[in-house]
């Protein structure tokens, strides 16, 4: 089983080359969201911190029996013990040598040197201990994914007994520190073995049913579980971590005075003894470990205005799990094969972005992997599944498509299924007449996780953004189905599994009905499309909602090609009207539609929509390209301006820059072979170079964008527009993937400094000052929208492999430019 190879060398994924300012830990969803800040420094010089920067209760210490030394590892549980060595205390707080924090797209490794006590040798080696955080990417088992928990584990190795100290606080269930908390410590044992688990399990006492307070949940129970063979113990902090300190273990005791989260803050702690030094007489170090799992229960998950009404959704997993319990005895035992799937998903990224850019590459996209899916939350049953997504950080609004759209390429490439998912709720609500505009909602919700909808129409207002944006996805999901062979698929899980199609109207066409046990693993998905199975489920989806492609098809025909005054998803850059780039998405929308409609062998609606799109996008070549041919221009009519033709990148994506090319597979040579013409456009302007009929966007916008954005480049990448130095990491790599190598390759290396040297101090934002590499105003913060950076990677993989050879005149073009400009300094 393919999983199994790449399993094997995973490991070597996990060494990282760029130092970002803030790593993420155990990161789920967007209430189980919990990440090492000022990643830079060891990690006891700050508290974890949620994802909005608030200080997580969370600490990790090491003590060494009879030494009184103990070793601060992850928070600041050092506050509340005394640091002054001239009182006696029955121990000593030291520091141990950190080795640094290395990173792949599941799990982030903090590695640490533990001295040896002064009654050994003093030739005697240090402890080596590592502490794993786990958030498992498993894009072949959905059922995984849905898993609202993370797992950690504390390795260790060396010549001398270490024991270890975790705890966390309330802080993990409320965002108000006033809250009146409850707890409990539940123990079960596994099967007919005398082996068990131990819960902690912490809630509000009072829960706020699908509420938040600073962005966090104020409802569901924290589930924090070891194995029985653990210490454990309840009480406040600032006793039980100096009893610890002084003697190495906990009373297994439980204060039961329930009160607030920092009302003589309470902590939830569990110990290991690790007895290292054996009377073997084996001159190898021994190994020993500890595995915990963190998990946030919440049921419901959101509120979703569904097409039978407001609807508390259930989580995902509850269909497949009878019980809380059952699914957290579950996840702990599955970490073998978690940790296996994961790791697959990881050094297949590695391999792939390294094969797509360089290794700051691989570490940006690792970096980026959890960051998307912590936005995520999944619901719905096996028959109809659904993502929800939450808005993080910009303003928290629920399922908006302008965010679903830059993440997509991480869809694409990791599950196109999830990208199905997250597009389900909106064409649901949108069908069942409960938005009454006709083109595409901004929206579910004006905040997560209430999708309440917009039954008066007045969502945020990007009517051209959206429409384009979801027509654009509509046809990757139909193009990610259709492929021949595993090679040729869009993401190399999707030929995994069964290739049986349900043809059952009543379910979803990508229904999880079917879950598979293969090789011995329980829970995988069936295949994702693929020969005839692709077709089918390609048409049982678009059947169902046609007339709402075809509604928001028709609002950008009349609307796209000169956009009136409205935003674009850079809201934050104001209004404006006739936007070059906004244009250019709705008239590739346009052209999606013409695909869309093909894939239903509607022909009628193929060629409308083929001959109006052929239309626009000459004119909008006229209209947006600068007077002297050299770049594309903010706005048809602001003279002087430039912009970053991110929207460039779907006309590729698609397929659309193939045709006329013999790597035109023959299912897009359709379009050549219709007799009907496009309308004539009006004629060319003199100054601008005529166009080039291969393609669809002509040769050489591509051509003039690559050298454009060579020539404006910053330290830290390239600027937006021309109205500010800010830019959008999403859109960057957007621009960068159909660029020529060189510009591609500088771009990208803009952004990796950025990564190493931006003084932005939360999970990764996109939006940064290109010159500074700081906040520009507006703190964006742990976006999904950072999903964009897998734009090369998707297109990599896109037109069954061919789309990159489609690119290849702008490496000719720029090697003859080359050539050209020796040329003339010979001559002088």
């Amino acid at each position: 089983m393919r999983w199994f190879v790449v399993a094997a060398v995973a490991g070597s994924a996990l060494a990282s080359t760029l130092t970002p300012p803030v790593l993420p830990l155990i990161v789920r969803n967007p209430y189980l969201s919990t990440w090492l800040g000022d990643a830079r420094s060891p990690p006891w010089h700050e508290w974890p911190m949620f994802w909005t920067g608030e200080r997580m209760g969370f600490s990790i210490m090491a003590s060494i029996p009879g030494s009184e030394q103990v070793y601060p590892l992850l928070g600041r549980a050092h506050d509340s013990l005394s640091l002054d060595p001239s009182r006696s205390h029955g121990y000593n707080v030291s520091f141990p040598t950190y080795l640094g924090a290395t990173f792949d797209a599941s799990a982030t490794n903090l590695s640490y040197l533990i001295p040896a006590p002064d009654s050994l040798s003093k030739s005697s080696e240090p402890v080596e201990l590592t502490i794993s955080f786990l958030s498992p990417i498993t894009p072949t088992s959905t059922l995984r994914q849905s898993i609202p928990a993370s797992y950690m584990i504390v390795h260790v190795k060396g010549g001398f007994n270490v024991n270890v100290y975790v705890d966390i606080n309330g802080q993990w269930v409320s965002g108000n520190r006033g809250s009146q908390i409850v707890w409990e410590l539940a123990q079960r044992q596994l099967g007919d073995s005398n082996k068990g688990l131990k819960t902690w399990k912490v809630r509000r006492e009072t829960e706020l049913l699908l509420s938040e307070e600073r962005d966090q949940a104020e409802w569901g129970t924290l589930h924090f579980t070891g194995p029985s063979d653990l210490r454990h113990e309840a009480g406040t902090s600032g006793l039980i971590r100096p009893r610890f300190a002084r003697t190495g273990t906990l009373q297994n005791e439980i204060d039961d005075d329930y009160r607030s989260i920092m009302d003589e803050e309470p902590v939830f702690a569990f110990a290991k003894s690790f007895h290292l030094n054996s009377s073997s007489t084996s001159s190898s170090p021994a190994t020993d470990k500890v595995m915990f799992s963190i998990a946030l229960i919440q049921n419901p998950v959101t509120q979703f205005a569904s097409a039978r009404g407001l609807t508390f959704m259930r989580p995902l997993w509850s269909s497949w799990f009878s019980s809380v319990e059952a699914l957290l005895e579950f996840h702990y035992l599955d970490y073998s094969t978690a940790s296996k799937l994961a790791s697959n998903y990881s050094a297949q990224l590695a391999i792939d972005a390294h094969a797509s850019g360089s290794d700051e590459y691989v570490d940006i996209v690792a970096l980026t992997a959890r960051q998307v899916m912590g936005a995520t939350v999944f619901s719905g049953t096996p028959d109809d599944p659904i993502l929800f997504l939450k808005e993080i950080s910009s303003n928290g609004n629920f399922q908006t498509i302008d965010v679903i759209f830059p993440s997509f390429p991480f869809f694409l490439y990791t599950n196109p299924r999830w990208l199905a998912y997250l597009l389900e709720p909106l064409i649901e609500h949108t069908l069942s007449g409960q938005y009454p505009n006709k083109y595409a909602m901004h929206d579910l919700g004006t905040h997560f996780p209430n999708a309440t909808g917009h039954p008066d129409g007045r969502d945020e207002y990007m009517p051209v953004e959206e429409c384009g944006n979801i027509l654009i996805m509509g046809l990757t999901i139909v193009n990610s189905l259709i492929y021949d062979t595993g090679v040729a698929a869009g993401s190399v899980w999707s030929s995994l599994g069964s290739s049986t199609f349900d043809p059952n109207p009543a379910t979803s066409a990508f229904s999880l009905g079917k879950i598979e046990t293969r090789d011995g693993v329980f829970g995988l998905d069936d295949s994702w499309g693929g020969s005839t199975k692709g077709l089918k489920q390609a048409r049982k989806w678009v059947n169902k909602s046609y007339r709402l492609w075809k509604q928001w098809t028709s609002y950008l025909i009349e609307f796209s090609l000169e956009p009136h005054f409205q935003l674009s998803t850079d809201d934050f850059a104001g209004p404006l009207q006739l936007q070059t780039n906004l244009a250019l998405k709705g008239i590739i929308g346009i052209k999606a539609m013409s695909k869309i409609a093909e894939s239903i062998d509607n022909t009628e609606d193929f060629k409308y929509y083929h001959n109006i799109s052929e239309t626009y996008i000459r004119k909008w070549e006229e209209f947006g390209v600068s007077r002297d041919g050299s770049h594309a221009k903010l706005a048809y009519d602001w003279y002087g301006s430039w912009t970053t033709l991110y929207n460039l990148y779907a006309d590729t994506l698609l397929c659309f820059h193939l045709e006329g090319t013999p790597a035109l597979s023959p299912s897009f040579s359709q379009l050549q072979e219709s007799n009907q013409k496009p309308l004539a456009p009006s004629d060319s302007n003199p100054k601008q170079p005529p166009s080039n009929t291969t393609g669809f966007v002509s040769r050489n916008v591509y051509k003039i964008q690559s050298s454009w954005y060579h020539a404006v480049l910053q330290t830290y990448g390239i600027p937006l527009d021309s109205r500010h130095m800010y830019t959008k990491s999403d859109w960057e790599f957007f621009a960068a993937a159909v660029t020529s190598n060189s510009v591609r390759a500088e771009i990208l290396q803009s952004v990796a400094k950025w990564v190493n040297e931006t003084s932005t101090d939360r999970p990764l934002t996109d939006l940064y000052e290109s010159e500074s590499g700081g906040w520009p105003g507006a703190h964006f913060m742990a976006r999904p929208v950072t999903g964009g950076h897998f734009a090369f990677l998707t297109l990599a993989k896109a037109c069954g492999g061919k789309a990159m050879d489609g690119l290849a005149f702008l490496e000719t073009d720029e090697n003859e430019n080359k050539e050209k400009m020796e040329a003339e300094k010979i001559e002088l």
